[in-house]
């Protein structure tokens, strides 16, 4: 669905009032007539789990920000094995400016919604505002510092705490509430087989360390995906925080 509208009565187009990326992502840079702009060039894509939203060493064409959902980052072996490298969620942008191809393959692991514009229409807006580039810039070190915190998990956390800690990213990145009010409720976006390959584990290992935090009190899960969490203090101490 393209995202052309009539707004001659508002500074900030009607489609990016509202939006989590106006508010909180990389649009957050940008002055109305340039969100005015931009909102003439994009489109709004639902993916459903399982497609593809970027092809490792793909022609980089655009960009996006992804408005709900999780998408998972892969990258693949020769052999045809995956490894799955990180995880991107509302209000994140997704792609990697200055660069002809990509190197990842990124996948909805749930239903995806995304706003999404040509890459020339954003690479230009860089050149123009530097607002844009310092909030990119400030997204791709958040991502460094998180992927550094990543590799401590792996390398030398516990399987409870490795699972714990993923609960724990889920819970902080899926539900706003859980900053304020210690408390979360989500759905995993992976599957056990995936949340085994992100951490490194068995899926017997991931279910037996989900239902050990089940049977401590630490969560609640439902329908085997629904997950309520009562105290997220309690989490992050099991995650080796």
């Amino acid at each position: 669905m393209n995202l052309r509208q009539d707004i001659h009565n508002s500074d900030t187009p009607v489609v990016c009032q509202a939006c989590e990326a106006r508010h909180r992502g990389v649009c957050g840079a940008l002055e109305p007539h340039q969100l005015l702009t931009l909102s003439k060039h994009s489109t709004k894509l639902t993916l459903e789990p399982g497609m593809e939203l970027i092809g490792d060493s793909e022609k980089v064409d655009s960009y996006s920000n992804i408005l709900a959902g999780v998408v998972k980052l892969t990258k693949m072996l020769s052999d045809g094995r995956q490894q799955i490298v990180g995880l991107q969620f509302a209000p994140d942008f997704l792609g990697r400016p200055f660069r002809s191809e990509s190197s990842i393959n990124a996948e909805a692991a749930t239903e995806v919604l995304t706003c999404t514009f040509p890459k020339g229409v954003i690479d230009r807006m860089i050149r123009e505002s530097p607002g844009l580039e310092h909030k990119l810039l400030q997204q791709t070190l958040k991502e460094l510092d998180e992927a550094r915190e990543w590799m401590v998990t792996l390398g030398r956390k516990t399987a409870s705490e490795k699972v714990a800690s993923f609960l724990l990213l889920i819970a902080r990145n899926i539900d706003p509430a859980a900053a304020d009010h210690k408390q979360a409720t989500f759905d995993l976006p992976l599957t056990r087989a995936d949340i085994a390959d992100f951490l490194g584990l068995t899926i017997e290992t991931v279910s037996r360390q989900l239902t050990k935090l089940r049977i401590d009190g630490v969560i609640q899960i439902e329908n085997n995906r629904h997950v309520t969490v009562k105290d997220i203090n309690r989490l992050e101490r099991r995650s080796g925080i």
